[in-house]
């Protein structure tokens, strides 16, 4: 028979919840200043003539993620631990790059509106939302998973990695897919 003690993770690999709190934080203060860009701040050059190109390269940093996505998910699979690693990193890369671009886009061009009249609006703004909500969603178990990861808690790491790779999946494809729904509607 097995005690209560003998299940649970020795002290060095229980997660701090600070650290948790302090991700959590983080991300929480990310997406609000985005929030804040989006709906208040306002465009530095609305007449567009700056890095017109960043919502494209925004697509292709989100595509590139989601195949860095699909190839770590196929090596974990496969139990190549170092492929698996390097490929989630490239993909935490692609979405940081994302990241950076996006919020120079949105400062300088501000929000691209898409016609409600099209036949698509009401597939596209549902589309749109579930991919904002699951992206404020996605940033702090990715940083979670990550710091898991890094601190070798893989137990801990595995169990939210089951949540956070699909979500993340989501909202990279999704990315691709509203680009290219705002560009074929302009």
């Amino acid at each position: 028979m097995t005690n209560a003690r003998s299940t649970l993770p020795s002290p060095e690999l229980r997660t701090p919840p600070a650290i948790i709190a302090g991700i959590i934080a983080v991300s929480a203060a990310a997406s609000a200043f985005i929030c804040w860009l989006v709906y208040f701040h306002a465009p530095t050059d609305v007449a567009g003539t700056q890095l017109r190109s960043l919502p494209l390269v925004n697509a292709m940093l989100n595509a590139l993620s989601t195949i860095a996505l699909l190839a770590g998910y196929r090596f974990i699979r496969a139990r190549q631990i170092a492929k698996h690693r390097a490929a989630m990193f490239t993909a935490f890369f692609f979405s940081s790059i994302f990241l950076v671009s996006y919020l120079v886009n949105f400062t300088l061009h501000g929000e691209t509106h898409f016609d409600r009249l099209s036949a698509w609006w009401p597939f596209y703004w549902k589309l749109l939302l579930s991919h904002i909500l699951l992206s404020v969603i996605a940033l702090p178990m990715i940083l979670i998973t990550f710091f898991l990861s890094l601190t070798g808690r893989f137990p801990a790491h595995r169990r939210l990695a089951r949540y956070t790779y699909p979500i993340w999946l989501y909202v990279s494809i999704t990315g691709v897919i509203v680009y290219w729904m705002q560009s074929a509607i302009r």
